[in-house]
């Protein structure tokens, strides 16, 4: 039987409900404060917050060596209910290039080895390939990943942007329980054959970019400066015409916001968890401040009419660019 990972360890009114996606506070967002980002995971945990979500390649292992120094130093209640969720697999060079995926039985516990070393952990909660391999066949990646699950190595096996036909022959290797995929109010493509796969199959979301890397989170300026190193400076999302679009888009949601007196980025979030108890949005919060007003999107409530309010403002497909440059989109084996 598949455990979702909202189901996973404790219980409580907040854990789960919300996980924290530790990757911005590495790599591809621009310049970050570590002990800010140390005390944000702190933070985290201390609101009930227990999902930490990193990669062993955001920015070549610092990520995994920066949540390992938080859960390090954690107090000890807080570290003993924190739960790892890692993905693996993507090949990086030493100038930060990204050359292809490799999900070999024996890269699998190869990656795995480093991963609890760098995270200072005897197991990883939550263990996904961020992309399938496309020489391997998604059962000899699942199938090693269930080998260390049966050795004691990782608790539950995860999915990462895997097509629906990946989906299925994957459950059927070994318990899944979650996909972990971006979804958003501008993003919904999942709506149409993933979501209701996952949901046949009993497993379950977890939703990457709910605020679409910044780009709804009712912070983000046309005229704002992205550094060469920043994702956003060559995603298609914010280029030009684009970007103009996208924002009107998010000032339409704001006028919402603004009515029932909360933020853009707790519409967008509070808007995700309002898709299903099956689904659990990662949060990018890199700040304190960020992510206290994450955690007030769990006091949100939209009613019927607030839904249709949002579907007006931002009907499905309403965002101008794909979500990834032309020369990363054929690496998804999902709907782009």
């Amino acid at each position: 039987m598949t455990t979702h990972i909202r189901t996973l360890g404790t219980t409580g009114p907040r854990v789960h409900a919300l996980g924290l996606g530790c990757m911005g506070m590495s790599a591809l967002y621009g310049e970050a404060d570590r002990a800010e980002s140390i005390a944000t995971v702190h933070a985290a945990l201390d609101a009930g917050m227990t999902l930490l979500d990193t990669g062993d390649f955001y920015a070549m292992g610092h990520n995994e060596m920066l949540v390992g120094e938080a859960l390090r130093t954690a107090p000890a209640d807080l570290r003993d209910k924190a739960l790892t969720s890692v993905k693996f697999g993507a090949l990086r060079d030493p100038a930060g290039g990204w050359n292809a995926y490799d999900g070999r039985p024996q890269a699998v516990k190869n990656f795995a080895a480093y991963s609890l070393q760098r995270l200072g952990v005897d197991h990883i909660d939550v263990y996904r390939i961020a992309r399938v391999d496309p020489d391997v066949p998604i059962e000899e990646t699942v199938g090693a990943i269930a080998e260390l699950v049966e050795q004691g190595y990782v608790r539950h096996i995860g999915l990462s942007e895997a097509s629906v036909d990946n989906i299925r022959r994957a459950a059927a290797t070994a318990p899944i329980s979650d996909l972990q995929i971006e979804y958003a109010i501008i993003t919904r493509d999942i709506e149409r054959e993933i979501l209701p796969a996952t949901r046949e199959l009993g497993i379950g979301i977890t939703a990457y970019g709910v605020l679409s890397r910044g780009l709804i989170s009712g912070h983000f300026t046309s005229d704002r400066q992205l550094g060469a190193g920043d994702f956003r400076a060559f995603s298609p999302r914010f280029q030009g015409d684009n970007l103009r679009h996208n924002l009107d888009l998010v000032e339409a949601l704001r006028k919402i916001a603004d009515e029932k007196g909360v933020t853009v980025a707790q519409i967008a979030i509070a808007w995700v968890l309002s898709r299903g108890d099956d689904i659990v949005p990662l949060v990018g919060a890199r700040t304190r401040e960020r992510l206290a007003e994450s955690l007030g999107a769990l006091d949100v409530t939209l009613d019927e009419a607030d839904l249709v309010a949002i579907e007006e403002a931002v009907p499905a497909g309403a965002a101008a660019g794909t979500r990834y440059p032309a020369a990363q989109m054929s690496h998804l084996g999902t709907e782009h």
